[in-house]
């Protein structure tokens, strides 16, 4: 790592397009860590021990808020992209993902938690002077990004070993545009657009306005990722390997303990002319609630850039949009994910369950400019998806759930429809 070549960052654009990669990173790590979580058992039975399921509880609350603090960084990524002049970036490659227009070693895939995942994730979070490997499935590809000379014009992809050197190079940069530039003309962005503490109830979520509010965001990101400047024990590198540890002791006394359900992250088809990324799922009813969870997630992702990128909402009607993203997530996302590690791929694949896949339909900016005619969009394609859920067909305890859902979409919906002022 020592005579790796430094990330040059010369010019706001260069610092804007290292941003939005940091942007699709936290997005891809959030969606790994949810279907680990989702994928964990949860039901009672002979071959699951009471010790057993006090561990997969424990083991499922730390992943989903470690997913809930990668969407935190996600969030402060957006500040930053907002405080230098950018657009909020919500976007992300397809999953699975290996390593296009990224160092080699970086890889993202849907996995069932098991000693697999757990040891892709300590690799993922390792502090930048800790020697790992990867699990075995992601070993690198290609050759890394070449170096970047300063006097270069066009932005691009530069190498990196880990997210926190990537991190530490956007302080370097930070530090160096704001003694060219000056702070003022730096940090263009109006702090109005800033989200903040109260919006999502995370203390963290720092408004930037200047440099040092931005170096305060990074330095929280790699604290609580790889826990380099803090105690790297209650970082996320430090809680897999807690997680690793636990799982590995049960499993060396009970070597038939299995904690996960057999998820296989299955699609309905594949998107924007690509072949399936997994196996085809061919039940009607995990299909149909796949496509629900995929509709609801666009969604959630176009609400939340309009939140980052509001023009003119008022201070109600942006506590709005935070409140209908949290209720999304907890009264769709969160329940349709835990569903979907129960359904079934199909007959062909009898033995595996489906999991929720985070497809995107397509790559898009997310972005819905106007004020009035986002909400209008936001409450249609909220009763869309509520209309299509009350025909799904399903067996009774499906449908317990699939009920619950379609009662949360109609609540924001009537909540998004109050903000839609007459002409």
């Amino acid at each position: 790592m020592a005579d790796q070549p430094a990330i040059v960052v010369e010019h706001r654009k260069e610092l804007s397009y290292l941003l939005c990669q940091a942007a699709e990173i936290e997005h891809m790590a959030m969606c790994q860590y949810l279907y680990a979580a989702f994928s964990l058992r949860r039901e009672p039975g002979p071959d699951l021990t009471d010790e057993q399921r006090a561990a997969v509880e424990r083991w499922r609350k730390t992943t989903l808020r470690i997913a809930a603090e990668e969407m935190l960084h996600w969030a402060m990524v957006n500040n930053l992209l907002t405080a230098i002049g950018s657009a909020p970036y919500v976007s992300r490659p397809h999953l699975p993902f290996r390593a296009q227009g990224y160092p080699p070693e970086i890889h993202f895939a849907l996995l069932p938690f098991g000693e697999t995942a757990l040891r892709h994730f300590i690799y993922f979070e390792r502090p930048q002077d800790v020697d790992l490997q990867d699990a075995a499935e992601f070993a690198p590809v290609g050759d890394g990004p070449g170096s970047m000379a300063p006097s270069e014009l066009p932005p691009r992809g530069q190498d990196f070993d880990t997210q926190g050197q990537l991190y530490r190079a956007l302080e370097d940069g930070l530090r160096h545009l704001a003694a060219k530039l000056g702070e003022d003309r730096l940090f263009i962005g109006p702090p109005w657009a800033q989200a903040t503490p109260t919006a999502f109830r995370w203390p963290h979520l720092i408004p930037v306005t200047n440099l040092d509010s931005a170096l305060e965001v990074l330095t929280r990101i790699v604290e609580q990722g790889e826990g380099a400047t803090g105690n790297w024990e209650t970082a996320h590198y430090g809680r897999f390997l807690g997680l690793l540890e636990e799982h590995s002791a049960l499993r060396d006394a009970d070597p038939s303990f299995e904690p996960a359900h057999p998820v296989v992250a299955a699609v309905v088809r594949g998107v924007e002319g690509d072949a399936p990324a997994g196996p085809v799922i061919t039940d009607t009813t995990t299909a149909a609630v796949s496509d629900l969870f995929n509709v609801v997630y666009d969604l959630l992702l176009q609400m939340l850039c309009r939140y980052f990128a509001f023009g003119h909402e008022t201070e109600e009607q942006h506590a709005v949009l935070a409140n209908s993203a949290v209720a999304l997530m907890f009264g769709a996302i969160k329940p349709l994910g835990l569903l979907l590690a129960t359904l079934p791929v199909g007959a062909d694949l009898s033995s595996a369950t489906a999991g929720a896949s985070f497809q995107l339909a397509y790559r898009s900016n997310f972005l819905l400019p106007h004020r009035r005619v986002a909400w209008i969009r936001f409450a249609e394609r909220l009763d869309e998806a509520a209309s299509f859920a009350e025909g799904i067909p399903a067996p009774p305890d499906t449908t317990v759930v699939i009920r619950d859902v379609i009662h949360a979409l109609r609540a924001v919906t009537a909540d998004i429809e109050v903000g839609i002022e007459p002409v």
